[in-house]
């Protein structure tokens, strides 16, 4: 047996089932043994009867002395009781329209019992256990893994199938014995083995740290090689021109502190020649696209096309006025290409880029298409990062390698984790706001103060302005009765806002429904949009001064913040209210923190704290690794350590091509697929 085999040679897992593992991302045998629990049973501390704690879930030794009721309480409600006992006391095990263990409990015999303990009438009570038979304990007794599941399979089914492979030893071994020696990591192996069954927590903590260090070994190994290649490669020296100081200087706006102090960077290494491969983060309304305008004026005075790629057509249409107004006047040409492009009009862009006479080509995942050439490609920009994967962004680095690279993004992580996720960038940051914008203020209420809310945003769309309201689901949902859909939002605000022009927004529109409609609200034709999250990336309306947020408590920090920022981009006050219908203690600190603080930067990294990294970052998306059992905050010391050991290897064998070093390559490459 291979780790390449496919699940479907295992036994009991034919067409059907393999299918059904399929849903799961479970192909070949590696798959599964990287299937990891998402938490365990432990049915394997017994306890005694007088021990019982009310609330917990354990396991007791009990032996049957009598049944105490076999009956019918009413229609559809059957119960069924015995009389346990062991040394220390009674205990009244029931079960509910389970007459078919009838014939599976007998008088007398001993059975170990695993279920939730109550009290009920001054005895121990234990309902609906699982049990076995203390002479056939299978299941019981032990650490049980729960896995994720679909609809028609379960875990036994997953269990069965791992059972086959688990002691098979198929994993080589990927971490050298020195590393292991000095962090006491256990075999890749024995890793596996206990991580799917753990003997007890110190076996199952061994298997995590093992597995933990690995992961961020392989991901810091990748990035920092990536970036040991950039730096090998070829670039393009470009001059510092006068006229582009000029041109900042006549701007109708002063740049930030922050601002000028990223230009500075890029202008520095790019005068040096040197490979640029930077990210610049900056918060919501910070000002990024500036930056991007004067760099690629900066690469125009040079000779050279650049190129500047955002997530949406309606962001890419924004920036195609932002750029217009800006350089045109200075005589570059400034042309859009989305999906939506007519062939013509396509054509004629296409043709017009590759003899040069287009200096600026802005556009959607639609620039990656092999048939966009340019003339003398020198700077390409990618707005908004974490919507688009390292292939997308590789696409775009492949028209021209020697070509600057910018990468903007408006989710801000904390520096020292930034440092080490983006090893292979450089790192900007905008820390300071545009003068005159002014924090947004933000209340959070429940149902009580509903009503005053509405009441308030009509009093914002009397003075002209416009707002936001956004829901989690699109549709009502019987598994999420309490959460409010965009269609029933929508629904009850155009009977209250019938005086007003109302929209509704939502993912399952088609892109060019929505372009339709983000249009309409920019130019002021509808006063409230009703929307999910799809307008938390790159919507410039300045007039919209309100937003409001049904079910807050659904949504991360972060993503409660990119929301916010959509409001506050003009010069009057802006407001976000935060709906927020759980009485949980924890969803109000959480409002608590938004109402307190304005700052990116610092609510990223209260996220981190509360949710963990794989929540926030656990996109394939994001260019960031799904890791299956690390989160680089909350692992942050074991991540410096395997970076350390990374950067060590590396200044031995810079691309792993020696014969001690070359395997690593091959699992460089494995640990991406695996979670791609």
């Amino acid at each position: 047996m291979n780790l390449s085999d496919k699940v479907s040679v295992l036994k009991q897992v034919g067409g059907k089932r393999a299918s059904l593992f399929h849903k799961l991302d479970i192909y070949t045998i590696k798959d599964l043994l990287l299937f990891y629990p998402r938490r365990y049973e432990d049915s394997s501390r017994i306890l005694k009867v007088k021990d019982a704690i009310p609330g917990s879930k354990d396991t007791f030794k009990l032996k049957i002395i009598a049944k105490l009721q076999d009956r019918n309480i009413r229609r559809g409600l059957d119960i069924l009781s015995y009389l346990a006992e062991d040394e220390t006391g009674e205990a009244e095990i029931t079960f509910f329209n389970s007459r078919f263990l009838r014939s599976q409990i007998k008088i007398g015999d001993t059975y170990l019992f695993y279920g939730k303990v109550d009290y009920f009438k001054g005895r121990v009570s234990i309902s609906s256990p699982e049990f076995e038979p203390i002479n056939r304990v299978k299941s019981l007794g032990k650490i049980t893994p729960i896995y994720k599941l679909t609809n028609g399979l379960f875990n036994k089914n997953i269990e069965n199938s791992i059972d086959q492979v688990i002691n098979l030893n198929l994993f080589n071994e990927n971490l050298s014995s020195d590393i292991r020696e000095k962090y006491k990591l256990i075999g890749k192996n024995e890793a596996i083995k206990n991580i799917h069954y753990p003997k007890d927590r110190k076996s199952y903590i061994e298997a995590r740290q093992r597995l933990i260090f690995e992961e961020l070994f392989l991901f810091e190994l990748s990035i920092l090689k990536n970036k040991v290649q950039n730096k090998e490669a070829d670039s393009i020296k470009f001059n510092l021109d006068e006229r582009v100081f000029d041109f900042i200087k006549n701007l109708p706006f002063k740049l930030t502190d922050g601002q000028q102090n990223v230009v500075n960077e890029l202008f520095r290494d790019m005068n040096q020649g040197r490979t640029i491969n930077r990210l610049i983060q900056g918060d919501v309304g910070s000002g990024k696209t500036i930056v991007a305008i004067i760099i690629m004026y900066l690469a125009y005075l040079n000779g050279y096309q650049s190129t500047i790629m955002a997530p949406t057509e309606i962001l890419a249409k924004q920036h195609l006025e932002s750029f217009r107004e800006l350089l045109e006047p200075l005589g570059l040409k400034v042309r859009l290409i989305v999906g939506s492009t007519p062939k013509k009009v396509k054509d004629d862009i296409l043709s017009n880029l590759e003899i040069g006479a287009i200096d600026i080509l802005i556009g959607t995942h639609a620039l990656i298409e092999e048939n966009i050439k340019f003339k003398n490609l020198g700077l390409n920009v990618i707005d908004e990062q974490h919507r688009f994967g390292v292939v997308q962004r590789n696409l775009l680095k492949n028209k021209n390698k020697k070509a600057a690279s910018i990468i903007m993004s408006a989710t801000p992580i904390p520096r020292s984790l930034s440092l080490v996720l983006y090893a292979d960038l450089d790192i900007s940051i905008i820390d300071t706001m545009p003068v005159g914008r002014k924090p947004v203020k933000t209340l959070a209420i429940n149902e009580s103060m509903l009503d005053r809310s509405k009441a308030f945003i009509k009093s914002e769309m009397d003075k002209g302005h416009q707002a936001y309201v956004i829901c989690s689901l699109i549709e009502d949902n019987e598994e999420f009765q309490n959460l409010q859909s965009v269609e029933k939002v929508y629904a009850d605000l155009s009977k209250y806002f019938k005086d007003y022009s109302l929209a509704l927004i939502h993912g399952k529109m088609s892109p060019s429904e929505k372009n339709k409609i983000m249009e309409d609200f920019a130019n002021n034709k509808i006063n409230l949009l009703v929307s999910t999250t799809v307008v938390e990336v790159g919507v410039n309306v300045p007039n919209a001064t309100v937003m409001m947020i049904y079910n807050a408590e659904r949504f991360g920090l972060s993503t409660l913040h990119q929301l916010r920022g959509r409001v506050g981009r003009g010069s009057d006050q802006a407001y976000c209210i935060l709906y927020n219908l759980s009485s949980s203690e924890n969803s109000w600190q959480r409002m608590k923190i938004m109402q307190e603080s304005n700052d990116g930067f610092y609510i990223a990294k209260k996220d981190l704290e509360m949710r963990g990294f794989g929540d926030i970052f656990g996109t394939r998306q994001s260019g960031i690794p799904n890791l299956r059992l690390a989160d680089p905050f909350r692992d942050k010391e074991i991540l410096k350590y395997a970076a350390y050991e990374a950067k060590k290897i590396l200044s031995e064998d810079k691309f792993l091509e020696s014969k001690k070093y070359s395997y690593l390559n091959n699992e460089i490459l494995d640990f991406y697929a695996d979670l791609n």
